[in-house]
């Protein structure tokens, strides 16, 4: 069961438009730290690499949290269900192989927030990848084995 309770209605209504950036967010079932576990952690960053290799997506900043990732992402070739759907189900599939478990990993549905072209993208950036910082996880952002950027 979702902690957001309507999270499954996110999906109503939305839409994709191919060269739009998105900041994604995704969320563990129950908010459980699995990628505290970073070898886990490195499952999704696999898929959002995946993502980027395929040419459905550019993407352009991400962190993976014990908890929940998120990614901002210029959308390219297909739209956000998909994306989503798919980065989430591999994921969880390769976290399962390494955990040797068949549990949930993901909460159903995502948060997406369309960018504005004039939006200051190297500051959202800069702002994502130092929520480890925020959440006492790492004490530098070099610390945090979990993120990229492209500008940075």
């Amino acid at each position: 069961m979702s902690n957001t309770p309507h999270a499954h209605r996110l999906r109503l209504g939305r839409y994709s438009e191919s060269g739009r950036i998105y900041l994604l967010t995704a969320v563990t079932r129950n908010r459980s730290a699995i990628f505290h576990d970073w070898h886990l952690g490195r499952r999704v960053v696999d898929e959002l690499r995946r993502a980027q290799q395929s040419g459905t997506a550019n993407s352009l900043a991400w962190v993976v949290m014990p908890d929940h990732f998120h990614w901002l992402v210029e959308l390219h070739n297909g739209d956000l269900p998909r994306l989503m759907q798919a980065t989430k189900s591999r994921s969880a599939r390769a976290v399962n192989r390494t955990r040797e478990s068949s549990e949930p990993v993901w909460q159903q549905g995502y948060f997406d927030r369309a960018l504005r072209r004039d939006e200051d993208l190297k500051a959202m950036a800069r702002y994502l990848i130092a929520n480890p910082l925020r959440a006492g996880l790492v004490r530098r952002i070099g610390d945090y084995p979990l993120w990229d950027a492209i500008w940075l």
